[in-house]
């Protein structure tokens, strides 16, 4: 079976905005899911339809609506309409997975809330996102999670101000495990024949993905801080060097053996200081003068013939590269999903499901 087809007899009714929510309804679209899309007409549907770019104007719909809003079926309904919401929960009656992201006090005053949903319909997977819990009415914005779940903290150069990452990270987490968590549940189904509620706060998936900086902490008592791109565990990891055309190539060295094969294609077998660098601790303890030496043997060679001689001695490292050179690129190429709107209007975005079944 193609991957397009994995989930072709499976309904999916949407109904939550924004982009997490959206985001796991188009995971199960790509796979071949029937995705209802249910959106408000009195206030012009999900308002991402409005987050455009000033190059955007002659749009019919948003690049952010486009990114996670691919191959599903748009449902226009006022869901305080009598009439309306019986349409709804008609296509609910026979979905196998509701998506929300209402707050609770919505949901109960609409009847679409996950007890009264599932009561009804014992089969269906509700999958719910919150901001901070089941039960909380917080609104939630990414920008507010990465700073209150500590990405902000920790994110942006050393004595510079807190920064937060340039997509909404939280959502696209939270996105993750949800979509994780409705798998569990139709495995879970497939063998009980019930349905169940799916949850995940974006603050408890923002904490989740602390990983080893939370661990850091945890284990060590150390307040991780920011470093720019450095790791606080390895060196040189994160940091970057221009070489002589003006490219700029990141390392990612993380034992004695590739930092050996380093000093090998910059010519540095023979530097003074290079006993202070014989392993990863020492290297950590003197990451600047190691900064120092390398910055001046990266700037000594092209960006074409070191990365090629990087790459063949197995040292990890990249060139820096902008959107434009990352989705010229062959392989990201293969991943972009078109659709053209009944306006004739072409959107684009990047697969969600990018996972192989052989």
């Amino acid at each position: 079976m193609l991957k397009q087809e994995l989930f072709a007899d499976l309904k999916v009714v949407e109904l939550a905005g924004v982009l997490a929510g959206p985001a796991v309804g188009m995971f199960f679209s790509e796979l071949g899911a029937n995705v209802l899309k249910v959106e408000n007409p009195s206030n012009n549907g999900d308002v991402t339809r409005s987050w455009r770019l000033e190059s955007e104007s002659q749009n019919t719909q948003s690049a952010y609506y486009s990114s996670v809003n691919y191959n599903k079926t748009i449902i226009w309904a006022d869901l305080k309409k009598a009439a309306d919401l019986e349409m709804v929960l008609n296509h609910i009656a026979s979905a196998d997975v509701v998506i929300s992201n209402f707050k609770p006090s919505s949901a109960k005053q609409l009847g679409l809330d996950a007890i009264t949903i599932c009561k009804k319909f014992p089969k269906l997977i509700y999958a719910q996102i919150s901001g901070y819990g089941i039960d909380d009415e917080t609104p939630a914005f990414d920008v507010v999670l990465q700073a209150e779940a500590g990405f902000m903290f920790i994110n942006g150069e050393t004595g510079g101000v807190p920064l937060k990452m340039p997509i909404a990270m939280i959502d696209i987490l939270a996105a993750h495990q949800l979509k994780e968590a409705v798998l569990v549940a139709l495995l879970q189904r497939s063998k009980t024949g019930l349905g169940s509620i799916a949850h995940v706060s974006l603050y408890n998936a923002a904490l989740s993905s602390l990983a080893n900086q939370a661990t850091n902490y945890l284990m060590g008592g150390e307040i991780p801080q920011r470093m720019g791109s450095l790791h606080p565990n390895i060196a040189p990891y994160g940091e970057t060097f221009y070489t002589n055309d003006g490219k700029a190539i990141v390392l990612a060295v993380g034992n004695d053996k590739q930092f050996e094969s380093l000093c090998g294609c910059l010519d540095l077998k023979n530097v003074d200081a290079l006993n202070l660098f014989k392993n990863n601790i020492l290297r950590v303890q003197n990451r600047i003068k190691l900064g120092e030496i390398l910055a001046e043997a990266f700037s000594k060679f092209d960006s074409e013939t070191l990365l090629k001689e990087l790459k063949s001695d197995n040292v990890p490292c990249g060139d820096i590269r902008s959107m434009d050179e990352v989705l010229d690129n062959e392989t990201a190429q293969k991943l972009i999903l078109s659709e053209t709107l009944k306006d004739g209007q072409i959107t684009k975005r990047m697969a969600s499901a990018v996972f192989d079944i052989f």
